[in-house]
């Protein structure tokens, strides 16, 4: 029996420092509909194996004991006192990638791969300590925030549309999964359906995944993926074999591998504190609904959570994706049902804890893996070309002149570019056209510019970015 908490009151926890310690069965009850979520939406978290097997090249057994860690740290946020359901920065994932493309996978990669996330560890830490992740966000150009961003959207979608991509080789599951998944997150009509017709409001709340599961019959259908073949038991993870993919077996990476993973983590900081301002303003949503819980929404534990997870990546999972603070369509769908009422379900923490523990033990049973295994492919190009589209849309909305507009559009084809350090080109010339172009204009906008973040938390107050809310 979870212990029981007073009207209006916070959850019940244990404190630890600057966290509270929340544990199922103890602080809170068991949400049978979302362990129903997690037990199929856990195969979005499997959608890293291909890139661990391409860039770090790891065998598929590592690459699944990968998964377990972080599975791991998935579980930190509710455990910790974090009401957001967490993530990959995934965003970021083109921009990471491009970088990676520098080094020959293996043991290259691995240590690039840890100076990458070390980093992001390191900034997540500092800011979250002293506070200064919103004055970091504040300096930043909007032109290059926006042209990072579009760049990055742009980088995913041509990974997926170039020669030699996942378009060439499954053309039919892509197209019409991506078809399908977009017009259940975008589509205007399909929002007027939601509201006239339970079905469809059901499956709305699954965010991609209906779609990713038409992708996945019709590959199978068409011959694009193999049939699963399903085995039954435990799944095997090898943590052994995961140990030659760490940082400890091949060596700490040498300081210029670190000099040039600084713009990638830098970038990678600012979409997930987008990704934060995202999350808050869900939960701020449902929360005047339910006036049975007081949510806390504290950005020194989410920073000091992410660091931790980062942190635990670096050194036991280096991880393409990272470690982000939120992944918005599990933690919309969940907000979603919390808004029901203390009986749907009991804590926002109730919500996002079970589904985790729930993905996390997912990943040891061995049917639904084999199931997944041939299709992993999959749900990795779908998270990729809904993040292009919702990149694309974000970015150009925050864009408020046509010099910013123009500033943004050079960064972002600089980003977008297949090289290694287009990441470094495209912050190096952000900065040069800000300062050439736009700042002769910035004594003239000088209220604009300090109301930027403002206007952001505004706009996503007003549900600007409904779209953001369902993919993630």
């Amino acid at each position: 029996m979870a212990l029981s908490r007073q009207h209006g009151a916070e959850h019940p926890f244990w404190a630890l420092g600057p966290f509270k310690i929340r544990l199922p069965f103890i602080h809170y009850r068991w949400e049978f509909p979302e362990m129903v979520q997690g037990l199929f939406m856990f195969v979005v978290s499997l959608g890293m194996i291909p890139l661990l097997m391409k860039y770090l090249g790891m065998p598929y057994e590592a690459a699944l004991a990968f998964c377990v860690v972080a599975g791991i740290g998935y579980l930190l946020p509710a455990l910790m006192g974090v009401p957001l359901v967490p993530g990959w920065i995934t965003p970021a994932i083109p921009v990471v990638l491009l970088y990676l493309q520098a080094f020959e996978p293996g043991p290259e990669a691995v240590k690039a791969m840890f100076a990458l996330q070390l980093e992001v560890f390191v900034i997540f830490l500092i800011l979250g300590l002293t506070g200064l992740g919103n004055k970091l966000v504040r300096i930043i150009p909007n032109s290059l925030k926006s042209g990072i961003i579009i760049g990055a959207g742009i980088a995913a979608m041509m990974g997926e549309l170039k020669t030699g991509g996942r378009i060439d080789t499954t053309p039919v599951s892509l197209l019409i999964g991506s078809i399908v998944s977009a017009y259940i997150l975008f589509s205007l009509s399909f929002k007027h359906v939601v509201e006239t017709s339970r079905l469809a409001k059901i499956i709305s709340n699954f965010g991609m995944i209906p779609g990713m599961f038409v992708a996945m019959i019709i590959g199978w259908t068409v011959g694009e993926y193999a049939l699963p073949d399903i085995q039954w038991g435990i799944t095997s993870p090898d943590f052994g074999l995961m140990m030659n993919y760490l940082v400890f077996d091949t060596g700490m990476p040498d300081a210029d591998m670190f000099l040039l993973a600084i713009p990638t983590a830098i970038i990678a900081y600012v979409i997930a504190f987008g990704d934060i301002l995202v999350g808050f303003t869900l939960c701020r949503r449902v929360d005047h609904l339910r006036p049975d819980e007081k949510i806390e929404l504290d950005v020194t534990r989410v920073h000091l959570v992410t660091a931790l997870r980062n942190g635990l990546h670096a050194l036991l999972a280096p991880w393409p994706g990272l470690a982000g603070p939120l992944w918005t369509a599990a933690h919309a769908t969940v907000a979603e049902r919390y808004a029901l009422g203390r009986k749907a379900m009991d804590s926002i923490y109730s919500g996002g804890g079970t589904f985790w523990i729930t993905g996390l033990i997912a990943i040891f049973i061995l049917p639904l893996v084999s199931v997944f295994k041939p299709v992993l492919p999959i749900a990795l190009s779908l998270t990729l070309v809904l993040t292009a589209y919702i990149c694309i849309m974000v970015g150009m909305e925050e864009l408020k002149s046509s010099t910013e507009r123009g500033v943004a559009g050079i960064v972002a084809v600089t980003l977008a570019m297949p090289d290694p350090k287009a990441t470094v080109y495209a912050v190096a010339i952000g900065l040069v056209l800000y300062w050439l172009i736009e700042r002769p204009n910035a004594a003239q906008r000088a209220k604009e510019d300090l109301s930027i973040i403002g206007d952001d938390t505004a706009a996503i107050e007003a549900g600007d970015r409904h779209g953001v809310a369902q993919v993630r």
